[in-house]
């Protein structure tokens, strides 16, 4: 399916995410990589066969300072 050089990794692989964005709507919040995978600005993800991957979230404080 993938026409990029190296091929794009499969949305089953741990690293899917550095698959080739085919489409973009950032104005939405939304990404298509050439994998099927579809990534939301938040870093949630649909893959391809409907699965769902929830968000990334940290824990604590950003600024690096301790609570």
């Amino acid at each position: 399916m993938c026409t990029h050089r190296p091929e794009c990794p499969s949305a089953d692989r741990p690293d899917h995410d550095a698959a080739v964005i085919v489409s973009a709507h950032p104005e939405q919040g939304w990404y298509r990589l050439c994998n099927g995978t579809i990534v939301f600005d938040d870093t949630g993800e649909l893959l391809p066969d409907g699965r769902a991957v929830a968000p990334l979230r940290t824990t604590g404080r950003l600024d690096g300072a301790n609570a």
